[in-house]
């Protein structure tokens, strides 16, 4: 039995957990200054931006690619083990 490794950054991670991951991190406001659309602005709740990203491919692909670029930064800001002597 072989096990397929997926290249794509974003395989098995849900719009939803990379919703409430991006909100938790930048809150409403900032997620509406970065992506301008309505969803984000006016009464934003993760129901109601997730209904409007799987419908809309282009404001999807902004989430995700702001999705990425805060999973590279977090991991450049980690904490690094300690190196062994």
């Amino acid at each position: 039995m072989t096990h397929h490794h997926s290249n794509d950054p974003l395989h098995g991670v849900t719009l939803e957990s990379i919703l409430s991951q991006l909100v938790e991190h930048h809150g409403w406001q900032e997620m509406g200054r970065l992506i301008k659309i309505r969803c984000f602005n006016f009464d934003p709740s993760i129901k109601s931006s997730l209904q409007f990203l799987r419908r809309t491919p282009w404001a999807r692909v902004k989430v995700e690619a702001l999705y990425l670029q805060y999973k590279e930064q977090a991991l450049k800001t980690a904490p690094q083990p300690p190196a062994k002597p």
